[in-house]
């Protein structure tokens, strides 16, 4: 299978800024891809080069076999994490403008393809109004329907669910799914990591401009050991600290995830969950293994736990709407 997207060695720097740092990247095609990486770490600088809105100051880069994504631009769909619809045009012949600009030649077939896709993401009765009348959640599901309108090979989505509620994020990302079901290559670019882990089969995080991970979920998940046991206890008196005696266990923690102990570096994690089990009144234990964030957190940790949890905070707030 030949690769949707080739990078080797890509530079790009605005004055003393170097905003990605030699990124060497193949995507084959058919995949889902997800960047991933706090705010500012050179995600959308990356896509803009794939995109030929910006050029690398070195190295090598191909889109779908071409050496440009301007030779491939009628296979290409993009949303970019700017919004932007006509908001003069009425919903319906913005929609089918775009189709004409990528390559929609059959008025019947571009037609039909619109009225299709308004039923489907439930707003059949705005095609005739202004974009300008629809909420912000509503033009972003108009702006999706124009990437994907003319059936592209690569669908590059960046920072695609900001601003949704999570009905609509629900609804996009199984429409996302949907395009790579059906062998579009998915690149799909995000700060809060819980979004990429629910979609996404390969990852690729970025931080300060550099490539610091490049792996299957799959194979993120099996190499980083469980640190941690979650768990129910039986009655509101529990006693936590009391976990604290079982060799391994470091500390113990609440949050929206609940109970949590945490484990030593070296812990036996099965024989901290066996000893849990076996002599506290709980209702349930299990292991927990890291997340993509605590994954990120893990790399790129700073000089202080100070820098790490600016970070975190970075990779888990939704972009302002």
């Amino acid at each position: 299978m030949s690769d949707a997207i080739h990078m080797k060695g890509v530079r790009k720097t605005f004055g003393p800024k170097v905003a990605v740092q030699g990124i060497d990247l193949a995507i084959p095609q058919g995949s889902m891809y997800g960047f991933i990486g706090p705010n500012g770490a050179g995600k959308t600088t990356t896509i803009r080069m794939i995109m030929s809105i910006l050029f690398p100051d070195a190295g090598e880069l191909s889109v779908l076999g071409k050496k440009s994504a301007v030779e491939s631009k009628d296979r290409i769909g993009y949303l970019p994490e700017e919004r932007g619809v006509y908001r003069k045009m009425k919903v319906r012949t913005f929609l089918e403008h775009m189709g004409k600009l990528k390559g929609m030649s059959s008025e019947s077939q571009l037609k039909k393809s619109v009225n299709e896709w308004l039923e489907r993401v439930e707003l059949e009765e705005a095609a005739n109004k202004k974009c300008e009348e629809l909420s912000k959640g509503m033009q972003q599901k108009i702006q999706f329907i124009s990437c994907v309108l003319h059936k592209p090979d690569l669908l590059i989505l960046d920072e695609p669910f900001s601003g949704l509620d999570p009905v609509n994020m629900r609804l996009l990302r199984d429409l996302i799914k949907e395009q790579n079901d059906s062998g579009v290559t998915v690149i799909f670019s995000t700060h809060v990591m819980q979004q990429a882990e629910s979609i996404c089969d390969h990852i690729v995080m970025i931080h300060q401009g550099e490539k610091v991970l490049d792996d299957t979920i799959q194979a993120i998940r099996e190499s980083h050991d469980p640190r941690s046991v979650l768990y129910t206890p039986a009655n509101g008196s529990f006693n936590h600290d009391a976990l604290t005696s079982i060799a391994g266990v470091r500390s113990i923690t609440s949050s929206e995830r609940g109970h949590e102990a945490l484990l030593d570096d070296d812990a036996d994690q099965m024989g901290v969950l066996r000893s849990i089990v076996a002599g506290y009144d709980i209702v349930g234990a299990e292991l927990r293994r890291p997340t993509l964030e605590d994954v990120f957190i893990e790399i790129v940790r700073g000089d202080s736990e100070q820098d790490a949890e600016t970070i975190r905070r970075s990779l888990t707030e939704e972009v302002a709407s």
